[in-house]
C-alpha cells in the first residue's frame, strides 16, 4: 500500500477514528475535545469499526514511524493538522508513537494535543491568535490563526464565559465552545477578579509541574459529591496574578498593568532557563484530596468531610523569584494626539484594551537586554468585538488568554 493510499484512507476514516480509543484515557480526552478543532465528529459505532482497529494496529512499527512522520511534517496548520490528532486516536501503538514524535510547541511552533494550550509558547517566532468576544453571552472565544474566517470554528482553542457574581466576576475557561461545568470534563481554569476590577487570580485546574501538590497549602470549600465526576480535577492552582494601577486623580493617560506568574520562575527567561512543561492533563484522583489541615479552618466539622471538596491551592514556591511581567510603556504621537505602541500591523484600532507585555526585570538579574525588550504577550483590537492575541515562551496559551481576559472587564478605578 503506497504512503499516500493510507493518508487518503486516513480522512476517510475522519468520522469515526475519534472512537476507536474507548478503553485508553489519553483517547477519552481528545474525544472530549469535539466540541473544539482538534477532535473528529461523533461517527460510526465502535462495533463497526473493530475490524479497521485491528487492520491498522497491526502494522509493521517501522512502517507505522515513516507513516506518522510523513503526516506529521506535511500537516503542518489547522484545520489539517486534525489529521495527526486522528492517528493519535487509532489505537495504543499509534498513540504511543505519534505522542513521541510530536514535540512541544516550544519546540515546534506547533498545537497539536489539548495539552499544547497548557505548554509553553515557542522562543522565536510567537503563536498568532484571535479573540473573538458575543456580547449577547459574554463569551469569549480563543481561534488559532491570523485573522477570522468563515472555519473558525475548525480553529477553536479555548473558550470563556463571563459570570457576575455578588462580591468579585469569574472567566470560567474550558476547551468546549458552549460547556462550562466542571462535570463535563472540559474545565480548564478559571480567572477571577476583585470587586473593582483592578485585582486578578489566574486558576489552573492542574498542578503546572509535579511536585507543587505537596508544597502548597489548600483551602476547602464544600460541595457535593454529585456535582463533580470522579474523573474531574478537584483543585484550584493559582499560577499567576494580575493588578491594574489604581487611577485616583482620574489623569488621562493609557492603563498601568503587571503580572506575577507565580508558576514560572524569572530563570526561565535566562540562557539555558527553562519553563514548567505539563505532559499530560489530570492528575490521579488519589492526590487530590490531601489531609486537612486544622489550621486552615477552624470552623471545620466532622460533616465537612463527608462530601468532595473543591480546593484552591495557593501557589507553590518556584526555584527562585517568580516571573513578573509589565506593560510596556506606550510614547506619545504629537501628530495623531494619542498613546502609541507598535504592534507591527497586528492591531489597528485604538484601544485602552490594547497592550504588550515585557519581563520586569531589576539590573541586577542576568537578563541581556534584548531579552528584556521582548514582547511575550501583545493583545489589541481590530474590529469592534475581535481581537489579536500573540504569545511566546515561557506563556501558554491558557495563561496568555487568562491575562488578555482581564483587559475585557470593566475598571472604574483605572479610567
Amino acid at each position: 500500500m503506497s504512503w499516500k493510499s493510507i493518508l487518503r484512507e486516513l480522512k476517510e476514516m475522519k468520522e469515526g477514528i475519534g472512537n476507536l480509543s474507548r478503553g485508553g484515557s489519553g483517547g477519552r480526552r481528545w474525544r472530549n475535545r469535539a466540541r473544539s478543532h482538534i477532535a473528529p465528529d461523533q461517527g460510526p459505532q465502535p462495533s463497526e469499526l473493530t475490524l479497521e482497529q485491528g487492520q491498522w494496529a497491526n502494522l509493521p512499527p517501522e512502517l507505522l514511524l515513516d507513516i506518522i512522520k510523513r503526516v506529521e511534517k506535511s500537516e503542518t496548520s489547522w484545520p489539517s493538522r486534525a489529521v495527526v490528532v486522528f492517528c493519535a486516536s487509532v489505537c495504543k501503538s499509534w498513540r504511543k508513537i505519534t505522542k513521541e514524535i510530536v514535540k512541544t510547541p516550544e519546540q515546534s511552533g506547533r498545537l497539536t494535543f489539548p495539552i499544547s494550550l497548557k505548554q509553553p509558547g515557542p522562543r522565536e517566532c510567537p503563536i498568532q491568535c484571535f479573540i473573538r468576544r458575543d456580547r449577547a453571552t459574554s463569551t469569549y472565544f480563543l481561534c488559532y490563526g491570523l485573522v477570522p474566517s468563515e472555519y473558525d470554528r475548525d480553529k477553536l482553542l479555548l473558550s470563556a464565559r463571563k459570570i457576575r457574581r455578588a462580591t468579585c466576576m469569574d472567566y470560567i475557561i474550558s476547551l468546549a465552545p458552549d460547556v462550562f461545568s466542571r462535570a463535563a470534563g472540559t474545565y480548564i481554569g478559571k480567572l477571577r477578579s476583585n470587586f473593582i476590577g483592578t485585582n486578578f487570580t489566574i486558576y489552573d485546574g492542574q498542578p503546572p509541574c509535579e511536585g507543587d501538590f505537596q508544597s502548597s497549602k489548600w483551602f476547602n470549600k464544600k460541595t457535593h459529591s454529585k456535582q463533580i465526576s470522579a474523573k474531574t480535577p478537584l483543585c484550584n492552582y493559582i499560577v499567576g496574578t494580575i493588578s491594574y494601577e489604581v487611577n485616583v486623580l482620574q489623569r488621562r493617560g493609557p492603563r498601568r498593568m503587571s503580572c506575577i506568574m507565580e508558576s514560572i520562575p524569572i530563570s526561565s527567561i535566562q540562557d539555558g532557563g527553562t519553563a514548567p512543561t505539563p505532559t499530560s492533563f489530570l492528575v490521579p484522583f488519589d492526590r487530590q484530596a490531601p489531609p486537612v489541615l486544622a489550621s486552615n479552618r477552624k470552623d471545620m466539622t466532622v460533616s465537612d468531610f463527608s462530601s468532595t471538596s473543591l480546593t484552591e491551592i495557593e501557589p507553590a514556591e518556584v526555584s527562585g523569584a517568580p516571573l513578573i511581567l509589565k506593560n510596556k510603556s506606550p510614547r506619545w504621537h504629537e501628530q495623531l494626539q494619542c498613546w502609541c505602541l507598535n504592534f507591527r500591523g497586528r492591531v489597528t484600532v485604538a484601544s485602552v484594551k490594547n497592550f504588550q507585555l515585557v519581563p520586569a526585570v531589576e539590573t541586577s538579574q542576568n537578563i541581556s537586554a534584548a531579552e528584556q525588550e521582548r514582547v511575550i504577550l501583545q493583545f489589541g483590537k481590530i474590529a469592534k468585538d475581535i481581537f489579536t492575541m500573540d504569545y511566546c515562551y515561557p506563556l501558554s496559551a491558557f495563561q496568555a488568554f487568562a491575562i488578555c481576559l482581564s483587559s475585557f472587564d470593566t475598571k472604574l478605578a483605572c479610567e
